[in-house]
């Protein structure tokens, strides 16, 4: 007799469950495991940017809400893999705050986890830059392929502490409705639609995520760091214009407020949330009114 969960769609009260469910995995499993898996889930994260990065070239003849959406649809190519191989994602895996709060984690296990995964994240995001950079992808279109990167870190950096924070927070909002709404899929097709959308909305909109910086900031402070006379001239950009492109820059400006608001954002806002409302509420004996 057949499964009818395996038939359709979850209802939301079995998506928490699910995502609960998955939360206590990723924080009791082996940590070379969130490791590796973390390291994957960077560097599809990566690719999705390239994609989104190949997208803008030449963009500014489009409208731009056009050009922005575009962008958005093909950067979803980078969850989209995530979702569907299984890789851990730290934006993602703030969820864990809902096995946290139902007591089948520690703190010690949810931290842990959250660090195993973020530091994993980061080195594969920094492969994909590393080959991307030795490709010299950045070269492609006249150098224009590599402004569009270094446009890009540009804004992300000229954001205030604030701001940054406010666009974590309203970015994991979107990345985790994204990863909860895949639970309710039981074929590929189904996790696709529940994820581009969603992500192509945090993605046009501007909306800051933690591990894409990782990607396409390093990636800008490399360009501007190195790039020869040629690149400049090629692409008819100023150098100068980038000097802000800094490591400092980078991890004080964007990746801690950034990081912080993703935490908010996809770990209390929808993690705690919903927890609160499929299970706190929900536990048999508690008074309906």
């Amino acid at each position: 007799m057949s499964d009818p969960l395996n038939a359709a769609l979850l209802t939301p009260a079995q998506m928490a469950q699910a995502a609960e469910d998955a939360a206590y995995a990723k924080a009791t499993g082996r940590p070379l495991k969130s490791f590796l898996l973390g390291l994957t889930a960077g560097a599809y994260i990566a690719i999705g940017f390239v994609f989104f990065v190949t997208s803008q070239v030449g963009a500014d003849e489009l409208a731009w809400g056009f050009a922005k959406v575009l962008g958005g649809i093909v950067f979803s190519t980078g969850l989209v893999l995530v979702v569907l191989t299984g890789a851990e994602l730290f934006t993602s895996s703030t969820l864990t705050l809902t096995a946290r709060a139902s007591g089948r984690i520690t703190w010690g296990q949810l931290l842990r986890n959250w660090l195993v995964v973020f530091v994993a994240n980061f080195l594969g995001a920094l492969t994909i830059v590393g080959l991307i950079y030795v490709a010299g992808t950045w070269h492609n279109a006249d150098g224009q392929w590599g402004k569009v990167v270094l446009d890009v870190s540009s804004a992300k950096l000229d954001h205030t502490f604030v701001e940054a924070f406010a666009l974590g927070i309203l970015c994991n909002l979107m990345v985790c409705l994204a990863v909860w709404a895949a639970y309710s899929g039981r074929t590929t097709t189904d996790k696709i639609l529940a994820v581009t959308l969603p992500i192509a909305l945090f993605v046009a909109t501007g909306f800051e995520h933690s591990v894409a910086n990782m990607f396409v900031i390093p990636l800008g402070i490399l360009i501007s760091d190195t790039a020869g006379a040629s690149f400049w001239t090629d692409a008819n950009i100023n150098a100068s214009s980038y000097s802000g492109l800094t490591w400092q820059s980078f991890f004080v400006d964007n990746l801690l407020p950034v990081t912080l608001g993703n935490i908010v954002g996809g770990g209390v806002m929808i993690g705690v949330m919903y927890w609160t409302i499929f299970h706190h509420l929900d536990r048999p004996g508690r008074s309906r009114t």
